[in-house]
């Protein structure tokens, strides 16, 4: 149970919950044990009457006391059951709150993890993770400390209750719970196995579909739906075969834990019918120790379930901690707040991918002022997305520093650097959504009164009202309902909703026509006046006024300056204006 020690601080928080209910189980569990007591005493006083009268027919005992009795049973009935409703409303309802601290604390680890962090974890994994893995758990926190206390408290009571009548009637009736014991010991090790490997298994099943459904238009495109419904069912056979295993393991335990208790039953009744004849015992007693012993049945069957649980929930939360131990690589270490000027220099800075190895920036070096707009030119791989995604600081650099308004990225308070940055991916996503909320999501105030305008600038406006529900048209996953195009500028809408002090295309017009490219070129020249923006592109945007223009090649700077000055150098700028002006004429 090490890996579930971790719980032990919400068991601390949760404390009057637990604390609450041990005691609602103990006096539940109290009541109960007074109810074999109370049927002792009805048998004895109707074996002693028709002892004291011979001949006496049972109907002409005395019906009053044997009311008196009925009530008293019911009585503790009816308490035994209050109790245990408050018990199921303090212990239950304390699992369903861990639960919920428990996945929002691996939500929020999720979030606050690196990209790098998403790269080596499958997605798949990760559900499988805060969903079928913290439900196991959940399992441990309720029903497992629930019916863990009770068999702690009922045993307890019973067994003082039982010592009080006849130790030796006793000793007897408890000379099976020792093997009992042992093979709860063996047989959970034996389920703590299997569990892990089935949690494994799943989650890999888990990982399978998330990767086959996101690519279901690749799948379908290469007709490739029967190898995969082939592979997806190996691997499912391969989790039946694992959970088989385990259920083997269940039903052999169970039936020999029945069989353990059932003896005890036999050693009742016949050890205790020595005892009657030798005067030591009455014939109530009998009576009162078999319900004992119906008592302990329960609980003590109920071990090798609560064993089972165990094992599976600390096989799940040894999954979580492996996750809750992963330190996030990018951390905030600044709370204050205040403005962004919007000035970016980046000083002699080198970057090797932490998952590859490999250097995607060599000793790169320039100065944007606050206002100033620069167009990122290169080849594929060349590190121009890098650049992008260290300005956001979705990585650090490994050489040199990266500085905002003079001061160094890692020092800036990260939730302002990425809130003063509007970002327009390669790779655009759009959530499972309406069009509205997308384009709303970058706007902190969830302000709708400029979503059309901004849609205008990013000219999607038109295109948007042409779907059956305009703005509250539903886009599917990924905005799969929508053209790249389309998805491409709501993309657009939603960074610059924002209203940043830096703008950062990232290849962001690959998807458009030329004429919605001059289009939102000329919404671009007005809406980044006042803004530092970085454009990268494979393509020159002649209609857009640029400051500076910088060509990389394998991560290293080769050109930069003005366009004027990288013309007249007749390198690879040269070549890039050449080409396209080719194209534009034929």
């Amino acid at each position: 149970m090490k890996n579930l020690f971790y719980l032990n601080k919400y068991f601390v928080k949760y404390k009057w919950h637990l604390l609450l209910g041990i005691v609602f189980v103990t006096l539940s569990n109290y009541f109960k044990v007074l109810i074999p007591q109370e049927i002792r005493k009805a048998l004895d006083f109707v074996y002693d009457s028709l002892q004291a009268s011979e001949g006496t027919a049972i109907s002409e005992i005395p019906t009053e006391q044997l009311f008196k009795f009925s009530i008293t049973v019911i009585g503790f009935s009816a308490m035994m059951g209050v109790f245990m409703y408050l018990m199921r409303q303090t212990i239950i309802v304390m699992s369903r709150l861990i639960e919920y601290d428990l996945r929002k604390e691996i939500f929020t680890n999720y979030e606050a993890q690196d990209i790098n962090f998403f790269k080596r974890w499958k997605t798949g994994d990760l559900m499988s993770r805060v969903s079928e893995d913290v439900s196991k758990v959940r399992m441990y926190l309720g029903p497992a400390i629930l019916y863990g206390i009770n068999l702690s408290t009922m045993t307890c009571i019973v067994l003082i209750a039982m010592y009080q009548v006849s130790p030796k009637l006793m000793l007897y009736t408890l000379i099976p719970l020792p093997f009992l014991s042992i093979s709860i010991y063996i047989v959970s090790r034996m389920i703590n196995k299997r569990s892990e490997l089935i949690q494994k298994q799943l989650a890999r099943l888990t990982s399978i579909s998330q990767e086959v459904f996101s690519g279901i238009r690749i799948v379908k495109s290469y007709s490739k739906e029967k190898q995969f419904g082939e592979f997806f069912e190996t691997e499912t056979n391969l989790y039946k075969d694992k959970s088989m295993d385990l259920a083997k393991v269940n039903a052999l335990f169970f039936p020999l834990m029945i069989m353990l208790i059932s003896l005890s039953s036999l050693l009742t009744i016949y050890i205790g019918g020595i005892l009657v004849n030798k005067g030591e015992i009455s014939n109530g007693h009998i009576a009162e120790f078999i319900i004992y012993v119906n008592y302990l049945t329960w609980p003590f069957t109920a071990v090798g379930w609560i064993a089972s649980i165990i094992q599976q929930a600390d096989a799940s939360q040894k999954r979580i901690n492996e996750i809750l131990e992963i330190t996030p690589a990018i951390k905030n270490m600044n709370a204050d707040n205040y403005p962004v000027r919007g000035k970016i220099e980046f000083r002699n800075v080198s970057f090797n991918y932490p998952d590859t190895g490999i250097q995607a920036m060599k000793n790169v070096s320039f100065v944007l002022e606050p206002g100033e707009k620069l167009m990122l030119l290169g080849k594929t791989a060349s590190g121009k997305t890098t650049l992008a995604d260290l300005l956001l600081r979705m990585y650090d650099v490994h050489e040199g520093e990266i500085l905002i308004d003079g001061k160094d990225i890692r020092t800036h308070n990260l939730d302002i650097i990425r809130r003063e940055i509007g970002y327009v991916p390669q790779d655009v996503f759009l959530f499972s959504d309406n069009i509205e909320n997308n384009i709303i999501f970058g706007n902190d105030n969830e302000d709708v009164s400029r979503v059309e305008e901004f849609a205008e600038y990013a000219s999607v406006h038109k295109d948007i009202l042409d779907l059956p529900e305009g703005y509250k048209t539903m886009v599917g996953e990924r905005g799969v309902t929508l053209s790249g195009g389309q998805k491409q500028r709501v993309s657009i809408a939603r960074a610059f909703i924002k209203e940043p002090k830096i703008i950062i295309m990232d290849d962001s017009l690959s998807a458009v026509d030329t004429k919605t490219e001059n289009t939102i070129l000329n919404y671009l020249n007005t809406m980044l006046q006042n803004k530092t923006a970085i454009l990268i592109t494979h393509r020159l945007f002649k209609n857009l006024d640029i400051d500076k223009i910088i060509v990389l090649d394998e991560g290293k700077i080769v050109e930069m300056g003005t366009h004027k000055e990288l013309y007249s150098n007749k390198s690879f700028y040269y070549e890039l204006v050449e080409q396209q002006s080719l194209e534009e004429i034929t």
